[in-house]
């Protein structure tokens, strides 16, 4: 097309137009298929073959600082997409930035293609990818609860409108991950803005155990963070008036069955079961090890915050903004 249109002597501009690209995006093909100032649709053609011959090397090397750099954060169980994009981050004009970029598809090929997944191989982690879900569970079709009369008024309806748009911090969703002996289990808390996490263990979940939990969680941070707190209407809430006293922070239940309406601490709850599969007994977990997953998931970049991490979001705001 190309050359046909130039022995008929259109310009770069209405060629472009033609083929529905940038007048510069014709202008650089004619430059890379000309000889001695003429386009040659054939050498045109040739070049470009040999521009597009694979394989070619893959950028993650084993033994550069890239492929290093790419395990350690798989092994913190960072997602491809994340590490792509905290590099971008991080690496921003060094004079190395070049070797340190990399594609989340790069990564998924150093991982399942190149080398019959040598990367995969040196991670210390059991799973090198998250997700071990092929397709969305369905929601529940259970009946809905009754006898639920604890709840009150406080349903997701009351909650603050605020909450509902991320644009204010301090609004929280919670639940727990009941241990396989049914007894043990962790207290799980996301912060919708920032998606900053809080998790603690405990060997009892009834419901003087989590509210009493829940007010010590809660003073971890200062009280101007705890504007709002959204759960399911689990039984263990149901001394909920407790734990709003102790922490200046109301309670407010989902509708029955409806995990939807804690779309945050949902997607937590399956990072959360990265580090304690479904079964794990509690009893049998240290603290050190629920505390070490918390840093790890709060240091994690989020795409959702450009690749920040939720305890980088979260120290931004408590500089910004004065705490009570």
């Amino acid at each position: 097309m190309i050359g046909i249109r130039i022995r008929e002597k259109r310009i770069h501009s209405q060629i472009a137009r033609e083929l529905g690209v940038h007048r510069s995006t014709v202008k650089r093909e004619v430059n890379a298929g000309s000889v001695e100032g003429r386009y040659r649709c054939k050498v045109a053609q040739q070049r470009a073959d040999e521009r597009r011959r694979r394989p070619k090397p893959c950028k993650i090397r084993p033994g550069t600082p890239l492929w290093e750099e790419v395990k350690t954060r798989l092994n913190d169980r960072q997602s491809p997409e994340q590490i792509a994009g905290r590099l971008r981050r991080e690496f921003v004009g060094r004079a190395d930035m070049d070797d340190m970029q990399v594609s989340h598809e790069t990564i998924y090929q150093a991982l399942y293609v190149q080398g019959a997944g040598a990367l995969r191989h040196e991670l210390t982690v059991e799973k090198a990818l998250r997700s071990g879900r092929t397709s969305r569970r369905p929601r529940s079709k259970l009946p809905a609860r009754t006898n639920r009369s604890w709840i009150g008024n406080a349903t997701i309806t009351a909650r603050p409108a605020e909450a509902d748009d991320r644009a204010v911090a301090g609004h929280w969703e919670g639940d727990l991950i009941i241990g396989g002996d049914l007894r043990s289990a962790l207290i799980t808390l996301f912060e919708r803005t920032t998606r900053f996490c809080l998790i603690s263990r405990i060997e009892v979940h009834d419901t003087t155990t989590v509210t009493d939990r829940l007010s010590q969680m809660a003073a971890r941070l200062p009280t101007s963070l705890w504007r709002s707190l959204t759960w399911d209407q689990g039984v263990e809430m149901a001394d909920h008036a407790q734990f709003s006293v102790a922490s200046d922070c109301p309670v407010f239940f989902c509708d029955p069955h409806s995990p939807w309406q804690r779309p945050t601490n949902e997607n937590g709850n399956g990072l959360i079961r990265e580090f304690f599969p479904k079964g794990t007994d509690f009893t049998q977990v240290t603290d050190d090890a629920v505390a070490e997953a918390e840093r790890l998931l709060n240091t994690r970049p989020r795409k959702i915050l450009s690749f920040a991490t939720p305890a980088e979001t979260l120290n931004q705001l408590l500089t910004v903004a004065p705490t009570t």
